[in-house]
């Protein structure tokens, strides 16, 4: 008896912008690996506005809290009107703590003459994106940084954890410490104590302004990167700009329920419908989630073809250099793939 195809129930966000475009693309490339997915579209950010009164409507939320599993386009919070930033909402929410983003320059773009291979892990609940702000006097305003020993001590073992799973030799911290020794000082006791669990990972410590200025000259030296909310947004970015910058970068929001797998870059309204967005970030987000829901197989093989296909050189997008149109660019990878069946 012939064994049953496996079919995975996983909802999509489209998104604004570019995002139907990058998430189509990603969802043509899932196809041609041979994964079978029931999407369950839902809506969230501006888009949903004209339709649900909310850029982030109740039934969203219950999908993706029903599968376990989304995948996100890029959304956008109109500015001005009242609205919630949807990213933050869906992150608090859903209690998505682990912000996860894969940097390498395997793909063959970028421009240091050493690979880059680091994996960076920001707490993603709280610090001074806790929003908690003041006007304490005429001129004069507060912003209060919030650093708990939960929120530290389950990112450390998130970064340990998977560093172990993916025998990676060390990690770093990031803190600033130093200034902010109440604060910060919580983030490096937390994790000074997770370190502790994993005798076999090196752990180092680096003060922020110094991790800034390391990842540019030597980011070969950094292994998994473990920081709190606002330093990891700053360098997760700068080290994105090593490798291509947000166009070739996935990420992953994780919670212990749920996970969403989005890029992290914008959703473009100048270039929306045009046909010439840059779905890389999106489809390798995808293969992000292919591996969390043990698709590791599949995986493999699309990142083998974009190993192939970035290295031709040949149908990349604008942003890459190129001229290749979105649907382009997906037909060359999709063929790559079908090459290493």
């Amino acid at each position: 008896m012939a064994q049953k195809e496996k079919v995975y129930q996983i909802t999509l966000i489209p998104g604004d912008g570019i995002g139907p475009e990058v998430t189509s693309a990603a969802r043509k490339v899932l196809a041609a690996a041979g994964v079978v997915i029931d999407w369950e579209m839902v809506d969230a950010g501006a888009g949903a506005i004209n339709k649900h009164g909310t850029t982030l409507p109740d039934e969203t939320i219950e999908s993706i809290r029903k599968n376990k599993v989304a995948l996100k386009g890029p959304l956008t919070t109109p500015i001005g009107e009242g609205f919630k930033s949807v990213n933050v909402q869906l992150r608090k929410t859903l209690d998505l703590y682990a912000n996860i983003r894969p940097v390498r320059s395997a793909l063959g773009i970028t421009f240091q003459h050493k690979p880059i291979d680091l994996v960076i892990f920001r707490e993603n609940t709280e610090d001074l994106y806790a929003g908690l702000e003041y006007e304490i006097a005429p001129g004069v305003t507060q912003s209060l940084k919030i650093i708990t020993e939960k929120a530290s001590t389950r990112i450390a073992r998130a970064a340990f954890e998977w560093a172990r799973q993916n025998k990676r030799k060390m990690v770093h911290a990031v803190h600033k410490a130093n200034i902010m020794k109440k604060s910060d000082g919580l983030f490096l006791d937390c994790v000074r104590k997770v370190a502790k669990e994993y005798p076999e990972i090196a752990y180092k410590e680096i003060i922020v302004d110094n991790c800034a200025m390391q990842m540019v000259m030597r980011p070969d030296q950094f292994d998994v990167v473990v920081l709190g909310n606002l330093y990891g947004d700053i360098i997760s970015d700068l080290a994105a700009g090593l490798v291509g910058g947000l166009g070739v970068v996935p990420g992953a929001n994780i919670g212990d329920e749920v996970a969403i797998f989005e890029s992290v870059h914008g959703s473009a309204p100048d270039i929306a419908g045009k046909g010439v967005a840059n779905p890389i970030a999106t489809i390798l987000s995808a293969n992000m989630m292919l591996r969390h829901i043990g698709e590791g197989k599949a995986a493999d093989r699309i990142q083998a073809a974009l190993v192939l296909f970035l290295a031709e050189r040949k149908h990349l997008t604008p942003d890459l250099g190129g001229r290749a149109t979105t649907d382009e660019l997906v037909d060359g990878l999709i063929e790559k793939i079908k090459m290493l069946r």
